[in-house]
């Protein structure tokens, strides 16, 4: 079985932003630790499944329980993005955070997982159409995504600059990242603070970011190591995964796209108001009251990420995106 080692970060405050930014967010910056746990990245997971349990079973509705399955969209076609999905060494198999908390939480409800690799873009297209009971792809909640999808909070959500090893240059704010070329996911969350973040540098007096996008990442790491690219902005999880693995990145400034007084989170995610909410929200009190959560979390080295307790529909971004 081969075990590769992933990076943990150890973010320390530097900086907050300005009231002025859009949105505000606080800066940090992080550190790599030598002893990170090892993480399974084949397709022998012997993931945590809990026992059915039958109260919370009882909040399915009865459409769903009627299928015996529970189906699982996960957004990570292509080369995903470990550790949070991503596929195995078979090539196949899906794996990662995203995947062992929807598949757990199945378990507690009674249902055979079905998990659906998908793109970002098609997994709301499955969303909508019903075709997936769940999406577990690192979605953000955004106030915008409220209007027409239910959440679960599982995770924070927390972002990475990450350049190429050997970088001297920090990034603590907007400033940092103008005139550079930068490069972001299409339709996330990341690219609407990137946005943001270059209008605000033009309306300054300085120059705007060069906003650059890839089709993979693979693609992107090649322009980062060529020189092509300054910097991506990414999740964090992602950025400490492949510093850690590939070893020819570092990562120059993590932060809370959410501003001082709001946390953003990362929630499993439904369409809205077709009953399932309540039910996902119960199984997750479940998983976190018996420890199986953190088991979870630490698996893939993310426990630095785990919020007390789940929250249904809670404030969301003033902005859409991943």
């Amino acid at each position: 079985m081969r075990t590769v080692r992933i990076a943990l970060l150890s973010a320390a405050l530097a900086a907050s932003l300005t009231a002025c930014a859009a949105p505000a967010e606080t800066v940090q910056t992080a550190a790599v630790q030598a002893d990170a746990p090892k993480v399974n990245d084949s397709p022998e997971q012997n993931r945590i499944v809990p026992a059915k349990v039958d109260a919370i079973a009882r909040l399915v509705p009865e459409k769903v329980r009627a299928t015996g399955k529970l189906t699982i969209g996960v957004g990570a076609a292509g080369s995903g993005f470990p550790p949070l999905a991503f596929t195995a060494t078979d090539n196949k198999t899906l794996i990662g955070n995203e995947p062992d908390i929807a598949v757990a939480v199945a378990g507690l409800l009674g249902l055979q997982p079905d998990l659906q690799n998908t793109s970002w873009e098609n997994l709301f297209i499955g969303l909508d159409s019903g075709k997936y009971d769940v999406g577990a792809s690192n979605i953000t909640v955004t106030e915008l995504r409220k209007q027409k999808y239910d959440f679960v909070s599982y995770r924070k959500d927390d972002l990475a600059f990450e350049a190429k090893k050997g970088a001297t240059w920090t990034v603590a704010g907007p400033k940092d990242v103008a005139g550079k070329k930068v490069a972001v996911g299409s339709g996330t969350n990341q690219e609407k603070i990137l946005v943001e973040w270059s209008k605000q540098d033009v309306a300054n007096g300085l120059p705007a970011v060069d906003i650059k996008y890839y089709q993979t990442n693979q693609a992107t790491y090649l322009a980062l190591g060529s020189g092509q690219i300054d910097a991506y902005l990414g999740p964090n999880p992602t950025a400490a995964y492949h510093v850690a693995v590939a070893g020819q990145t570092q990562i120059i400034g993590t932060y809370s796209g959410a501003g001082a007084n709001l946390q953003g989170l990362i929630a499993l995610t439904t369409k809205k108001d077709n009953g399932l909410v309540q039910a996902y929200k119960a199984a997750l009190d479940e998983l976190v009251k018996s420890g199986d959560y953190a088991k979870i979390l630490q698996r893939w080295n993310l426990a630095n990420e785990a919020v007390t307790t789940p929250e249904v529909n809670p404030p969301g971004l003033p902005i859409d995106g991943k």
